[in-house]
């Protein structure tokens, strides 16, 4: 795998470089699945760090390009090497001393990946098939985010310039060819969907929010994204009921106040610790007559439970407890680990085109010499000419030039072809020293 690299005090290298080194992509990192929290934090970049570490690790002679990225649940490095084994060791040195953490308390949670793995793993990572929640958007933006630092101070170049690229197209394709990210997998999130479902819509719909529960706080901003109406704020201690609407651009009201404004809201989410019902069914049944049969939404995150149950036997009434939710939820995470085998289906496509594009960028210079070559043998044969034909007119020379152009094209057409199509052969040093020999481009003058 050939091609160019960037530093961090030169900019990109001279791509002359790769055409004479045998490069490898590498991605060491820990995450979710390998470190503990406690871990993670230890070793985690701010993001001011990431370009600086970035630049500094840059400095190592094996490693060529390096893309860094660091979020609660990952930290990886991807890099370009024509020296794999001597830039695993470099990036796990740096990693230690930057942090003043010992090798030994993580290099048992570091994986490698190279080559193809390392793509696919990059790609897999991209498309939230990686992540501790399959299916989330927040990771793709991160690496975006990492990528923009890297180019901005040229710590990528060539190979994962495009490899980055291809990681967004390839996540891009499994959002929107598969249903990965289109069902809800965190409880408030859940409980907004049934509300979707049993309103239509909830824009300018009215909510209240009973308790301060950050379950209860998340749902509110789901249902703020879905341009809900006004919001209501119901606490024990009226300041906290206060102090939380104004975080939501809600009206605080007295906790005596609930059993009215059950007359006038849509939406009721609540998360308290009370030991018994908060609302109980005949609060409920008083008000029903007085809203015109208007549905009336609940959605119970206390445990215990802050609403009777038998609320959900009246009419235009639907309760939904934590265990409905999260019978919702793993649904719907049955569901979309059933569209990821979807999503491989696209990564494992990915994998092969760009492997192919990779291992082509061996062939390239080869082909960039033999057509100097001809060029070369061309130019010289036309002046050749030009000086056997004195009485030549300009358009006789221009007419020979383009005669010249065109052979040129056609001699290279079958060579570059067939180097293009067998670059992905183990052979493949072989095939081009061949060339090389056919061609005499290796002669010296």
């Amino acid at each position: 795998m050939n091609t160019g690299s960037a530093s961090p005090d030169r900019g990109c290298r001279s791509t002359e470089g790769a055409r004479k080194n045998k490069f490898t992509i590498v991605l060491l990192g820990l995450n979710h699945k390998t470190a503990p929290v406690e871990l993670r934090e230890c070793l985690a970049f701010s993001r001011d760090e990431t370009s600086t570490a970035a630049r500094l690790l840059l400095q190592e002679p094996a490693v060529r390009e390096l893309v860094l990225y660091s979020t609660c649940n990952r930290i990886e490095m991807l890099m370009a090497t024509d020296n794999q084994l001597k830039a695993v060791a470099a990036a796990k040195r740096f990693i230690s001393d930057f942090h003043h953490v010992a090798l030994d308390r993580f290099d048992a949670a570091l994986y490698v990946n190279v080559g193809d793995q390392a793509v696919r793993h990059l790609f897999r990572v991209a498309a939230s098939l990686d992540s501790m929640m399959v299916g989330e958007p927040q990771i793709l933006g991160q690496i975006k985010e990492a990528y923009f630092t890297a180019t901005r101070h040229k710590t990528s170049g060539v190979i994962l310039n495009r490899l980055l690229h291809r990681a967004f197209f390839v996540a891009k394709r499994v959002r929107t060819e598969t249903g990965i990210g289109d069902h809800a997998v965190s409880i408030s999130y859940a409980a907004i969907e049934l509300g979707r479902k049993i309103f239509g819509s909830l824009a300018d719909k009215s909510a209240l929010l009973i308790g301060a529960g950050e379950m209860a706080e998340l749902a509110v901003e789901h249902l703020r994204r879905q341009r809900a109406g006004k919001i209501l704020v119901a606490n024990r201690t009226f300041e906290n009921a206060v102090n939380l609407a104004q975080h939501f651009g809600g009206q605080a009201v007295a906790f005596d106040e609930i059993g009215t404004c059950l007359q006038d809201v849509d939406i009721i989410i609540s998360s308290t610790g009370s030991p018994k019902p908060i609302i109980t069914r005949e609060q409920v049944k008083k008000c029903i007559r007085r809203r015109r049969n208007r549905p009336l939404f609940f959605i119970d995150i206390a445990v215990p439970r802050d609403i009777d149950p038998e609320v959900n036997r009246l009419t235009n009434t639907y309760v939904y407890d934590i265990d409905d939710l999260k019978g919702v939820v793993e649904e719907n995470l049955e569901e979309r680990n059933r569209e990821a085998v979807k999503a491989e289906r696209i990564i494992d496509e990915a994998v092969l085109r760009f492997h192919a594009w990779f291992e082509s960028l061996e062939v390239t210079p080869t082909i960039i010499a033999l057509r100097e070559k001809i060029q070369a043998i061309a130019d010289a044969e036309a002046r050749r000419a030009f000086r056997a034909m004195p009485g030549l007119g300009e358009d006789g020379r221009q007419a020979i030039l383009r005669m010249q152009a065109a052979m040129i094209k056609k001699i290279l057409h079958h060579p570059t072809l067939f180097l293009k199509k067998n670059s992905h052969r183990d052979d493949r040093a072989q095939l081009v020293d061949t060339v090389r020999k056919i061609f005499g481009m290796d002669d010296r003058p």
